[in-house]
């Protein structure tokens, strides 16, 4: 079965891919297929925004398709940046911007305040059929970006499960198997 993500970013590709291989499906991105679609996200919440991304692209596509709306929330900043995650600092994608941002944010806060959860709402649209699947992860925010590996707030974010390791620092087989993302996504497989 294929089904066609609704996004352009590769490092969303290559988790979903690596999770939803073993139920047999095959995620390609819609450039894969010719489409060339910007959604605006205009929900007020994670999932509302998977749902306008992944109801797009099955109408430009034809074919089931998943979207995923995810972001940091930070306790000490009232959970933002939330659903304004990837555009924090003005710029959409932007991460050493928006990391930046944090960075200048949490400035004054200390260490055991500097709680936070990444969350991610998987929704998958096939026909009239709509599944959602929901994934948080549990950690803190450092004081300095550390490692290469994935995106986004990555380098800043500690994981519960890894002390001593940010999220950027895991391998890509450690950080699928403890991510958000991973999580929404078995929570959706457990779904279909």
């Amino acid at each position: 079965m294929k089904f066609v993500l609704a996004s352009h970013n590769k490092g969303k590709l290559a988790e979903m891919q690596a999770v939803l291989a073993d139920l047999g499906i095959e995620v390609v991105m819609p450039a894969d297929l010719g489409i060339y679609v910007d959604v605006e996200e205009t929900g007020e919440t994670f999932a509302e925004n998977a749902a306008l991304k992944a109801n797009a692209i099955m109408e430009a596509s034809g074919l089931p398709a998943i979207a995923d709306d995810s972001g940091l929330c930070v306790d000490a900043l009232d959970g933002a940046p939330g659903i304004f995650s990837a555009r924090w600092a003005g710029e959409h994608g932007n991460d050493a911007a928006n990391n930046q941002k944090l960075l200048a944010e949490l400035a004054d806060v200390a260490d055991e305040d500097r709680t936070a959860h990444f969350h991610s709402s998987v929704v998958l649209v096939r026909g009239q059929e709509v599944l959602r699947g929901d994934g948080d992860v549990q950690g803190v925010i450092g004081h300095e970006l550390r490692g290469s590996n994935g995106f986004g707030y990555d380098p800043l974010f500690w994981p519960a499960q890894t002390p001593g390791r940010t999220m950027a620092e895991l391998s890509p087989g450690e950080k699928n198997h403890l991510s958000h993302r991973y999580h929404a996504l078995k929570d959706l497989a457990s779904r279909l």
